[in-house]
């Protein structure tokens, strides 16, 4: 299990059980869990920017990968890492839909191949005859 969730629970049980023995039992750090309190106060600075992403992500019907992204923000003048770029698609789940190729299939032509016996002659004078 995660160290975020484990904080998380912490954090929600935090006015029932002291944080000392619930963080002992879980088997977290004390500072670990005072840490992620303090990361919750402060909004996320990449925020604004996961927000521009999404929007690109939206117009684009999510085929826009971390390459096409930062060649985006820098036609808006925003320059940004790559690897940072990378790291914000993957926290806000923005990262492209891989599209599979169709298999490529020749509508005229035939797997089987016949010879013509009867030769456009429908006719038969008996039956079980053609």
């Amino acid at each position: 299990m995660k160290p975020g969730f484990k904080y998380a629970v912490i954090h929600r049980h935090r006015m029932k059980y002291p944080i000392v023995q619930m963080c002992r039992m879980l088997k977290v750090s004390r500072s670990g869990y005072y840490k992620y309190v303090k990361q919750m106060q402060h909004p996320a600075k990449d925020l604004e920017l996961a927000e521009k992403i999404r929007a690109k992500q939206e117009s684009s019907r999510r085929t826009y990968g971390y390459r096409r992204i930062k060649l985006w923000l820098d036609s808006e003048g925003i320059v940004k890492n790559p690897k940072t770029i990378l790291r914000i698609m993957h926290k806000y789940d923005l990262l492209s839909e891989i599209r599979r190729r169709r298999k490529w299939v020749q509508m005229g032509w035939q797997v089987h191949k016949y010879q013509n016996l009867l030769n456009r002659e429908f006719n038969a004078t008996h039956p079980n005859q053609k």
